[in-house]
């Protein structure tokens, strides 16, 4: 019996497959592209039962990195600071524009102009400046983008030699754009990401030949003790199946032995309202007659 799962990662497959062949499409119309997407997902659909599939939460990937956790500390204390700074430009505007509105009355049109353009070109320095560090393609987005992107470089390499040594087929970010309607624990591989991203950060501390000897030493057991997880990983998806499709046959014997009692139950209920029907006409019909002879027995006037 097909796992659940493998129709919601066919879905994401499509979703994922249609949103990459629509960019192309966009660009360059290539119609055929849409086209090998179609046809690949048809392979996809017809052979759910050998994908493998897994995931990972970029998010807390990002959070269990130390280095990223630092960085990401100190660009909130830069944030908070940004903040008071804009904050102080703002109140100092709506003093400039209190302090001109109580004084308007004392003050010549030309001054009044001049008050008014000080103050249009302070709230517009404000402006600016907010832009700088909060806009689309400001310091707070740059700054975030050069702290994500050597994690996500790890991440991607890491990824790939999970995939190789487990042989997947695909592998998901959960807080990616796209959401994953279901996603079971034992898919999660976030875990086995971090532990590699760690290995490749303390490969960079170590000195000497032979502590990186004994790291790799370590890593080839680890590396050994995956496929054996892999391999009981297998067997037990396979014990799986196999118990689904026995309890499938069951139930389908099951339910065909109820369907057999209750037709001859409701067979043997027919039969038995027949008689019963018949017995209460027979003893109707004696009524009836035995109602017509004593009328007829009765003495005329």
């Amino acid at each position: 019996m097909a796992n659940p799962l493998y129709y919601w990662t066919t879905i994401l497959v499509l979703a994922r497959l249609f949103q990459y062949t629509y960019k192309i499409m966009k660009t360059k119309g290539l119609f055929l592209v849409a086209a090998a997407s179609w046809l690949l997902l048809t392979n996809v659909v017809h052979a759910q039962k050998g994908i493998r599939i897994g995931y990972i939460d970029m998010a807390y990937i990002l959070e269990s990195v130390p280095e990223y956790k630092e960085a990401s500390a100190d660009l909130e204390t830069k944030v908070q600071k940004w903040k008071v700074e804009i904050e102080a430009k703002l109140k100092e505007v709506e003093e400039m524009r209190k302090t001109l509105d109580n004084e308007r009355v004392l003050l010549t049109k030309e001054l009044i102009e001049e008050r008014e353009e000080d103050i249009y070109f302070k709230e517009k320095e404000v402006l600016e400046y907010q832009q700088k560090r909060f806009g689309p393609n400001g310091d707070l987005f740059i700054q975030k983008k050069r702290l994500v992107q050597p994690v996500q470089d790890q991440v991607f390499v890491a990824v790939q030699e999970i995939a190789k040594n487990k042989k997947y087929d695909f592998i998901f970010d959960k807080s990616a754009d796209l959401v994953m309607l279901y996603s079971a624990d034992r898919f999660d591989i976030s875990d086995q990401v971090l532990l590699r991203i760690n290995r490749a950060s303390k490969r960079k501390q170590l000195n000497s030949k032979k502590e990186k000897r004994a790291l790799e030493r370590n890593e080839d057991r680890n590396v050994e003790q995956e496929r054996e997880v892999t391999d009981r990983e297998k067997a037990a998806i396979q014990k799986l199946s196999e118990r689904e499709e026995l309890l499938a046959i069951r139930k389908a014997e099951r339910d065909s032995i109820r369907a057999a009692k209750k037709k001859e139950f409701e067979e043997r209920r027919a039969k038995l309202l027949a008689l019963q029907k018949r017995k209460r006409d027979s003893i109707n019909a004696l009524k009836a007659k035995k109602e017509d002879l004593d009328r007829g027995n009765t003495p005329e006037n």
